[in-house]
């Protein structure tokens, strides 16, 4: 671990919020005509819908409220609270808007707030704020936070038009992370990291002006849905995610493939289903052509397979092509390594798919099928799931490298080891993620349309409980007060 000779910095403690409202996606495929099998294949099982009374900050002050009370965090130590999001409906406050619900909620229960010295950015990249505010986080704690805490919490509303090939990769949701000095579940080595990023034009974006001319007549919810092109994103997934490990092998003068294998467990961002499978595949691939001589044999039997050469495959895996070349209308559906994913077909196909990619995969996958796409949430939420089954199943053990990887459209990439730390049990017996999941209100078609269009539903069996909840939202345009769009919020208990 490359931060031995240094002053160990991580997370200490995980907590969860997702809506109840939960869509079965074999439900989804029976509404829109859609193929269940390929869809659970590819997707997952359900997602989850924000209500009528959530937003991006009710969800993710009541993950944060859940993590001061699971861990019995001293609100008073807390010296930054970092908000990782792109869901974010206000272009002025952020994260200073769920330190404010939080201090009301903390002092009506006679419990002292946060720190009024306490740091609040907001970080927004796509789906990698999360891990661009974890990192913030950790340097600020090595430097003038020295001695206190931080939090940072992910939260994220995934919508997706009607229709659209988005649609069943929909979600919403939250995860908080306590960060500290000597933490309780893992070590975050950000010294043995790798980054990357490459501007990539519309692989994913949210451009200002699709706002204009929407109806908000009957709901205070702006539709965000997303421009992007589907399999233009995911190469663009697969590349920026080669770049970054690349940057890691470099820095810790890693073998990449000797590396892989050595991995037991990896957490990846995950959209759906297949996109981090697909990437750690190729990335797996890509590793076996810098090897020796065992390991380039076996990358040429899957290319013997397919019908290609094996140095036509290692000269583009060496090309380094330019994936922004692409972002043209008749180029979107070209593929950026086309012989590679010829031989990754594969590789799929094979005995050794299994061991090497799967299984490496497998902690937490089953609780991720019923959760959609978080953005920046999906990746600390698959660390929360997965934490969790390596405790029931006896699966991790102290000092074990864990590796994450966070990725966010535009293009940016974040690859980060974890060590499991002394206390991990502990810490992860107290997350409840679990516990999280369990709590559904499964919607028929009409629930489901008109909650997906910003109105409010008939006949939803639920009450809120414990979690923040819009209260009302500002009205009044007037010269001497004006509180136009703002949210009013309340803790329901």
């Amino acid at each position: 671990m490359s931060q031995s000779n240094k002053k160990l910095i991580g997370i200490s403690g995980l907590a969860a919020y997702v809506p109840p409202y939960r869509v079965w996606l074999e439900d989804w495929c029976d509404w829109t005509d859609s193929h269940w099998p390929k869809i659970r294949e590819i997707v997952g099982r359900s997602f989850r819908v924000r209500g009528p009374n959530h937003s991006v900050y009710t969800m993710a002050a009541t993950a944060v409220m859940r993590l001061i009370e699971q861990y019995d965090v001293d609100p008073t130590r807390i010296k930054f609270l970092g908000l990782g999001t792109e869901s974010s409906t206000d272009n002025s406050a952020g994260a200073i808007i769920i330190k404010g619900m939080i201090d009301t909620a903390l002092e009506a229960r006679g419990k002292p707030p946060i720190a009024r010295s306490c740091e609040v950015p907001e970080f927004k990249h796509a789906c990698l704020g999360g891990v661009y505010g974890m990192k913030g986080a950790i340097r600020h704690l090595a430097l003038d936070g020295v001695g206190g805490q931080a939090i940072v919490v992910c939260a994220d509303i995934a919508e997706y038009a009607r229709g659209s090939s988005g649609e069943p990769t929909q979600g919403a949701g939250a995860v908080a992370m306590l960060l500290e000095e000597d933490p309780k579940l893992a070590v975050v080595d950000l010294v043995g990291s790798g980054s990357a990023s490459d501007y990539r034009i519309m692989d994913f974006r949210k451009p200002m002006l699709r706002f204009c001319g929407q109806d908000r007549s009957e709901s205070h919810h702006v539709q965000d849905f997303p421009v992007f092109n589907g399999k233009y994103s995911t190469t663009c997934y697969v590349d920026e995610t080669l770049h970054a490990l690349a940057d890691m092998y470099e820095k810790r003068r890693l073998d990449p493939s000797e590396y892989l294998r050595s991995l037991k467990t990896v957490f990846m961002h995950r959209p759906y289903r297949r996109m981090p499978e697909t990437g750690w595949a190729i990335s797996y691939l890509f590793a076996l052509s810098e090897g020796d001589t065992a390991d380039r044999a076996e990358l040429a039997s899957f290319c013997y397979e397919v019908g290609i050469e094996p140095q036509a495959l290692h000269e583009e895996m060496r090309a380094k092509p330019q994936v922004a070349l692409l972002a043209e209308p008749e180029r979107l559906q070209f593929e950026a390594y086309p012989l590679t994913m010829a031989v990754f077909r594969v590789f799929r196909a094979s005995r050794h798919y299994r061991r090497e990619i799967l299984d490496k995969l497998a902690l937490g996958s089953d609780a991720m099928l019923d959760l959609g796409n978080l953005y920046t949430a999906a990746l600390p939420a698959w660390m929360a799931a997965g934490f969790e089954q390596a405790l029931d199943e006896d699966r991790l053990t102290v000092g074990e490298e864990v590796l994450t990887l966070g990725y966010g459209s535009g293009d940016a990439a974040e690859v980060i080891p974890f060590f499991m730390a002394d206390g991990w049990r502990e810490a992860t017996a107290a997350i409840g993620f679990g516990d999280v999941m369990q709590h559904a209100v499964d919607l028929n078609f009409e629930q489901y349309e008109a909650l997906h269009g910003g109105r409010r539903a008939s006949n939803l069996d639920y009450l809120p409980v414990n979690e923040f909840v819009i209260d009302r939202v500002g009205q009044t345009d007037d010269r001497h007060f004006s509180d136009l769009g703002i949210e009013y919020y309340k803790y329901v208990g």
